[in-house]
């Protein structure tokens, strides 16, 4: 017996992935009858069908499924062991995969990789940005080497993904010059519900903590009137310096327009009972800080790359300036 080789897999995985023929040619960049002539050498050498021909349309068979979810894994193995085998030249040649939610990796990562990059200058750094969930789900399944996120990693992924401090950052509420706060400068945790909100989608980072935050200070997000719903900080915070309403945002991505006056920083009272007196006598400020997770699969093989980069990501952990505070 021959036996399967890794080119036919692979011709096997992008019809699969297809169900065409000839857009899994296209994506191989070769010919038609080659791709034909790999699934059928398959087929005669087990003595299984792979597909069903029905018309000019195809379906994958048992066998098909069955080959499907192992070639992935080998597939998904060989990968690995190339990467590993390139590494060993001192990490001059390489490629580090990473996954990042939109706030971490458009105002905290991008220093880090620089760094990195500076010290292994050969190395290719692929970056993916989605939200936290998206980053904890490809985590998971083997998407990315290391993933990055200021979102709670689910109960449901916890068993397979390890996850640790690496930094914080602090949301604050911000309004734009035509709200009526901007003057004020703080208000008290009863005035939340009097303005209306922009918000992020749920399965934002950013979004689970300003609810969690909520939670804590007896308010329910249903109390709030939500007038807009983004998929990313930056349309967030786009919306609010046009002067509509209020938002709950990384002091990262809004630090520029504090400076700037264009937006303010707005500081919640906590006056619940039992929490102290006036702010000027001993009232305390309600804050959400909220950590930066790095993430990495429990049990997945972990290249010399992502090893390094995830011990430069711990030895650089920021002192957090607000450790004083209560991280909800």
């Amino acid at each position: 017996m021959a036996g399967m080789t890794l080119e036919q897999l692979k011709i096997f995985q992008a019809v699969a992935q297809h169900l065409h023929f000839t857009r899994a040619a296209e994506e191989l960049y070769i010919t038609q009858p080659a791709v034909s002539a790999a699934i059928h050498n398959l087929e005669q050498e087990y003595g299984v069908k792979l597909f069903h021909r029905i018309g000019r349309h195809i379906e994958i068979a048992e066998a098909g499924k069955l080959l499907q979810v192992e070639a992935q894994k080998i597939l998904d193995q060989v990968s690995l062991t190339e990467r590993g085998l390139r590494e060993l030249n001192n990490l001059q040649r390489g490629e580090l995969k990473l996954g990042s939610s939109l706030t971490i990796g458009n105002y905290w990562l991008p220093s880090k990789i620089s760094e990195f990059k500076s010290q292994y200058p050969g190395i290719q750094i692929d970056c993916t940005l989605a939200n936290a969930e998206t980053i904890c789900v490809g985590t998971a399944m083997g998407q990315f080497d290391l993933g990055l996120v200021e979102g709670d990693v689910k109960p449901a992924l916890q068993n397979t993904l390890e996850y640790e401090i690496v930094a914080s950052d602090r949301l604050q509420i911000v309004v734009s010059q035509k709200h009526p706060w901007f003057e004020w400068g703080e208000i008290d945790l009863s005035q939340l519900t009097q303005t209306p909100w922009v918000m992020r989608v749920r399965e934002s980072g950013t979004q689970q903590r300003f609810e969690e935050a909520l939670q804590n200070w007896g308010i329910n997000l249903s109390e709030l009137n939500v007038i807009l719903v983004f998929t990313s900080g930056e349309m967030a915070k786009a919306a609010i310096e046009n002067g509509v309403g209020a938002t709950g945002i990384s002091e990262l991505m809004v630090k520029k327009e504090i400076q700037l006056g264009t937006l303010r920083a707005i500081r919640v009272i906590d006056n619940r009972e039992g929490n102290g007196a006036m702010p000027a006598a001993g009232y305390t400020y309600a804050e959400i800080v909220r950590p930066f997770f790095k993430i990495k699969h429990r049990q997945r093989f972990q290249t010399a790359l992502s090893k390094v980069f995830e011990q430069m990501l711990i030895s650089s952990i920021l002192d957090d300036s607000h450790q004083h505070v209560s991280v909800i």
